[in-house]
């Protein structure tokens, strides 16, 4: 250590974010043990480093083997302090200290981890227990002082140790919330390994951003985009709280992508909290649906959408005798919209482009005209803002709408191919399995990807059909989604064909109708909020004259991982029935996929 390094106090967690998926959600829940954290870039420099007591490297998409991939300056591993790597941390931090990094078996969503060593990071915790994993590669040889700590059934340094160095690496990612023990490993190392003690936590958030609001506003007002989901319905009425009335305006467009009753719904509820004098509402689907006539890739599907967002938002502005030079564009972006699009570092992989990220909205944040009151949050911590401002619970705990609304719930295609029949291993018979050559949007080892979908016929076992669907995915790279038929009149899985289909009223309105049917009868059945999400997707796969629907029912806790939920089977079935009577449905699917491999919206 050198000497200007020597003798000061160190104090919090230093994050170097390598691109990774949950790079943010690190420092977050170092945040939630009360514990300070910084994030810093890959190329940070060890005398930025110094003054932290621990540092952990992030995950990352990419191979530590590739040329091109992120590093860190070696100098930090010449400072005195724990080092904690996370997947792509885990193997960079294994390569620089000699081990063998290679291309291994993938594992994507849960594994089963076995403990070999119970001491210092894993104190405390079971000797088994359920991770969550998102890689490709892995460490293959440890050199001699590095210890292996844990083991999965695929992965067998799932995380190493240098114990008297303090050196550690996980392969799995241990601040998402489907690591049932990852905040026992976080705060083990923040408390236990570096030594740190607990700050207190901020008690008053909702003060601190009305204040955030008043000074990023100045004197200049805010006209908002509400769309009617949680998180613009709570940066609005956050914004409403901190300035006055006059100098906040929302607008809700009705772009024909939007829920059945959804903007009656949201003028009711804003009246409740007294914001429904401060919305308008403008029916603009003629505009969007011509221009998304004939779109079949859902990225630019998106970057329509966003576009299209600004440009009413202008004409909107003008017609009301806005000044743009004295309003701010105010928009309900948290924080996993910015790591999807790709903007969370300039290592990050985009997932998918955000409505709110598009090319025009990013111009306009450059240029200091936009105002995003929620944007470092995620979406659990979005509720309770919400909560502690007094909204209703209708608007707190519904489920999460995206932006671009139906249309990326409604899949188009020009292609015809056949549904193929797959071979199943033997221990996954007598399910029956079939390739859709229809493609989704999935997330593995923190990448974006873009793949077909395989299709089950068999009995309703969610444990079993899960262990296919991971063993699917994992395997090769041809698919990162798996559904399982659970209603409709089609006969034979592999008698199945994908029809071209594109953007138009008739198909959102059965989509939406669909939709309408499986809120209902889970609201009606008092089991809503026993589900976090539950989009209703319209495929392009056909099995007599008419297309499918993918039921995708998902918990989760910020919408970084997720399992896909375990419906009660009469519910499944009252749902399933209900929406295979109506016409123009052959047949209705359960998404049986967690997060990864497959991301919560299909695109």
């Amino acid at each position: 250590m050198k000497e200007s390094e020597r003798g000061a106090e160190r104090h919090g967690i230093a994050v170097i974010d390598l691109g990774g998926q949950y790079c943010h959600m690190i420092a977050r829940r170092l945040g939630d043990l009360g514990v300070a954290a910084e994030i810093f870039p890959h190329d940070a420099k060890r005398a930025a480093l110094a003054r932290f007591a621990g540092i952990i490297l992030s995950g990352g998409p990419q191979s530590v083997y590739d040329p091109a991939s992120p590093g860190i300056d070696a100098d930090i591993l010449g400072l005195d302090v724990p080092l904690l790597g996370i997947c792509y941390g885990h193997q960079l931090l294994a390569k620089l200290l000699g081990a063998e990094v290679a291309a291994g078996s993938a594992e994507y969503g849960k594994a089963t981890l076995h403990l070999r060593h119970h001491d210092s990071l894993f104190h405390g915790t079971p000797e088994q227990q359920t991770v969550w994993m998102s890689h490709a590669d892995s460490v293959q040889a440890l050199p001699v002082g590095m210890e292996r700590l844990a083991e999965t059934e695929s992965c067998a340094v799932a995380a190493f140790g240098d114990i008297a160095q303090k050196r550690f690496g996980v392969q799995f990612h241990p601040e998402v919330a489907h690591t049932e023990h990852g905040g026992e490993m976080l705060r083990n190392f923040a408390l236990g390994i570096c030594g740190l003690r607990r700050q207190e936590p901020v008690k008053d958030r909702v003060q601190r951003l009305v204040h955030e609001v008043r000074e990023r506003a100045g004197n200049r007002s805010v006209f908002f985009f509400v769309s009617g989901g949680v998180d613009s319905t709570v940066a609005f009425a956050l914004t409403a709280r901190a300035l006055p009335a006059e100098r906040v305006l929302g607008l809700y467009v009705d772009t024909g992508l939007m829920r059945k009753h959804e903007t009656a719904e949201l003028r009711g509820l804003l009246d409740t909290i007294g914001l429904g004098d401060r919305l308008r509402i403008r029916d603009e689907s003629a505009r969007f649906l011509r221009a998304l006539q004939g779109v079949i890739e859902p990225e630019e599907k998106r970057r329509i959408i966003g576009r299209l967002f600004i440009e009413v938002q202008q004409s909107a502005m003008e017609e009301l005798g806005v000044d743009g030079n004295a309003w701010l564009l105010g928009q309900g972006t948290i924080y996993p919209d910015t790591i999807e699009s790709g903007g969370a570092s300039g290592t990050a992989a985009l997932i998918k482009t955000h409505h709110n990220r598009c090319e025009e909205v990013r111009k306009l944040i450059a240029e200091g005209k936009v105002i995003e009151p929620l944007a470092e949050f995620y979406k659990d911590q979005v509720r309770e803002l919400g909560r502690a401002l007094g909204l209703d619970a209708r608007l707190t705990e519904r489920w999460p709408f995206p932006g671009p609304g139906l249309a990326i719930r409604c899949l188009c295609t020009n292609d015809t191919r056949a549904v193929a029949p797959i071979e199943l291993a033997p221990d996954f018979r007598p399910y029956r399995a079939v390739h859709f050559p229809i493609r989704s949007v999935g997330v593995q080892g923190d990448g974006r990807t873009y793949r077909e979908v395989v299709a089950l016929e068999g009995a309703p076992d969610y444990e079993r059909l899960q262990r296919i669907s991971v063993a699917l995915c994992n395997t090769g790279r041809a698919y990162n989604r798996v559904v399982l038929r659970v209603g409709g009149r089609a006969g034979d899985l592999a008698a199945g064909r994908v029809v071209p289909a594109t953007l138009d009223r008739a198909r959102l309105d059965l989509l939406r109708e669909a939709d309408y049917l499986a809120r209902r009868i889970m609201e009606e059945g008092g089991i809503a909020q026993s589900v976090w999400q539950f989009p209703v997707v319209l495929i392009p796969v056909s099995f007599r004259e008419g297309e499918s629907i993918v039921l995708r029912p998902i918990n989760s806790e910020d919408g970084m991982t997720a399992n896909f939920a375990r419906l009660p089977a009469p519910v499944l079935t009252e749902i399933a029935d209900a929406i295979a009577a109506l016409p123009g449905i052959d047949a209705v699917f359960l998404d049986i996929t967690d997060k990864p491999p497959a991301t919560i919206e299909w695109e």
